[in-house]
């Protein structure tokens, strides 16, 4: 994919954002895009304002510390049919992804089976939807750790089901990620390292969620890199 913002007035965001503890980004657009195919298939209606974001008062901002309390999967509704058109949130992204129409199962035209995928992270091609997982960029139990412990649930089912966070991959990719930040795993293909360190900090900043300054410092000099690779 090709990026065509400019990298340095991205940069120049983040270093704001990492030195300033009152910068925040807002902008949200969860489950702002879908799959209608009573009106013209998969599409985006633009940009929507989460108001999930703004309720919580317990959102820190990114110089605020983690809070910790026990992380269970259960309390991040995930994979939810948020248009009520028995598309869940894994067939949305499948269908988003696929470079080739989609198949779904038994023709119902809900559960996917088959298309054609590149996954980013590792540049192989799939065609069985079973052999990919719906990667959460930035991990819930690193979202959890990193600020969404005290999120209410509605927050959570939001996060857990924001497209901008959610990338269909190789499901042994998937795994290898698991929880780690980009200081612990980053995507064998390096051609998008800069991509998904930007849709990494991105996702964060949206969230206002918590960065160790071992992760900014890392994030901003790889992203100084990308910058230099196109000039």
């Amino acid at each position: 994919m090709i990026l065509i913002f400019n990298r340095s007035l991205f940069i120049a965001i983040v270093c704001f954002i990492a030195f300033s503890s009152s910068a925040h980004s807002g902008r949200t657009n969860s489950e702002g895009c879908h799959n209608d195919r009573k009106n013209g298939g998969y599409h985006c209606h633009g940009a929507k304002t989460n108001s999930y974001t703004n309720k919580s008062t317990s959102v820190i901002t990114s110089t605020s510390p983690p809070v910790r309390t026990g992380y269970n999967r259960k309390d991040w509704p995930h994979w939810v049919d948020a248009d009520s058109d028995c598309q869940d949130t894994r067939a949305e992204i499948l269908i988003r992804d696929s470079r080739a129409p989609v198949k779904f199962k038994r023709n119902k035209g809900c559960n996917v089976s088959w298309g054609e995928w590149l996954d980013p992270y590792t540049l192989q091609v799939f065609t069985k939807a079973s052999d990919l997982d719906i990667d959460h960029i930035v991990p819930l139990a690193h979202a959890h750790e990193t600020g969404a412990a005290n999120w209410t649930r509605e927050q959570k089912r939001a996060f857990a089901n924001d497209f901008e966070n959610l990338l269909a991959v190789e499901d042994n990719a998937n795994q290898a990620k698991g929880t780690k930040s980009p200081l612990e795993w980053m995507p064998d293909n390096k051609a998008f390292h800069c991509e998904y360190l930007e849709k990494w900090s991105s996702i964060k900043n949206k969230y206002h969620l918590y960065s160790s300054e071992n992760e900014r410092k890392y994030i901003l000099l790889k992203l100084k890199g990308c910058d230099l690779k196109i000039r």
